[in-house]
């Protein structure tokens, strides 16, 4: 198996670099965040993707250098074409960061209340997130595929997470609809994206472990003339079959 063995002895060299990345990134994140709020209104949406994201690179970079988290990405020349939803499997918040840097400038599907959190939330509204209320189901629907659409046509690739929330190492979760209808009903390729990141970076942890993230990517999938249930069918198959890994747990939708 890639990455951190999920059994393995934490041991104390682990934890202490564990703490000096959590404290490290989050003293980085707020006073970067503050500068990005002063700044980021006077910039054009290209160059305040760049700036927010200098967080970005420089937590990749620490987790590299401090944590010894290595990076794999195969396929990364599928994402140099057009506009396409990009949607991948869910497991930390490596992912969300990650693909900031393989895909921008993007809009990602995100609850709204991350946007109130203090100065991270407030940087992250600057990038034109499509924000959509999780208890209020067939009007989040609706957002995702009026917001998506309009970015999409803007040459904005739409990133979702179809699991909602974070799934624990080796596990993929029940996949809801909204991207997979956002590309079938606009038209736009969907690009599938599998990855490992929870041995490295768990869930709901400060623990950061060594080892490698592999993240794969699919070449673009037709939604033409495809209902939304095939396209997530077809999306979750290669999710599945491309994990970096052994599946301990896999949701049959």
């Amino acid at each position: 198996m890639s990455g951190f063995p999920r059994d393995a002895r934490v041991t104390w060299n682990i934890r202490v670099r564990s703490l000096l990345f959590f404290l490290l990134y989050n003293l980085a994140g707020i006073i970067h965040s503050v500068i990005c709020v002063l700044i980021g209104p006077f910039l054009s949406f290209k160059k305040r993707h760049l700036l927010v994201n200098l967080w970005t690179r420089f937590a990749m970079w620490l987790l590299q250098r401090l944590n010894g988290v290595r990076f794999k990405v195969e396929g990364r020349e599928h994402l140099q074409g057009q506009a396409a939803v990009i949607i991948s499997n869910h497991q930390s918040s490596w992912e969300t960061f990650y693909l900031q840097l393989l895909v921008g400038p993007q809009a990602t599907v995100l609850k709204r209340e991350l946007l109130w959190l203090p100065f991270f939330g407030w940087a992250l509204a600057l990038l034109k997130p499509i924000k959509i209320d999780r208890g209020k189901g067939r009007a989040a629907l609706k957002a995702v595929v009026q917001q998506g659409e309009d970015r999409l046509r803007s040459n904005i690739p739409v990133v979702i997470y179809p699991e909602g929330s974070r799934q624990p190492p080796g596990s993929i979760g029940h996949f809801n609809s909204g991207g997979a209808l956002l590309a079938s009903r606009s038209g736009f390729p969907v690009i599938a994206i599998s990855h490992n990141s929870g041995d490295c970076w768990p869930a709901r942890s400060w623990l950061r472990l060594p080892g490698t993230i592999t993240l794969r990517v699919s070449p673009p999938m037709d939604t033409r003339n495809k209902d939304a249930k095939t396209v997530t069918r077809e999306v979750k198959h290669w999710i599945v079959t491309n994990y970096p890994g052994e599946l301990d747990k896999m949701d049959n939708d």
